[in-house]
């Protein structure tokens, strides 16, 4: 008989950690959920490929799929970004 209980770790176990950590991180209240962040292009591509959460510059991990134009402009973000810049 094959032992159909996968609780030993591999794939199963990180898809579910994953899956956790992404709905305390998605809940949380907070002013992040009112802003568009700056995250780097190809993890933004990768995330609407894989549905992967992205870091933002100002430490926010979220899934893209909002309009950003709708929004103002993460202000930590955007500070990030400036000194990027110099």
């Amino acid at each position: 008989m094959a032992d159909t209980d996968h609780t030993g770790g591999g794939t199963d176990t990180l898809d579910r950690e994953l899956e956790e950590l992404l709905s305390r991180e998605l809940v949380e209240d907070g002013d992040h959920e009112r802003f568009s962040h700056y995250a780097p292009k190809n993890a933004i591509m990768e995330s609407a490929l894989t549905g992967k959460p992205v870091k933002a510059l100002c430490g926010k991990l979220w899934v893209p799929g909002r309009d950003p134009e709708k929004f103002p402009v993460c202000p930590e973000c955007k500070k990030i970004y400036e000194g990027l810049k110099d």
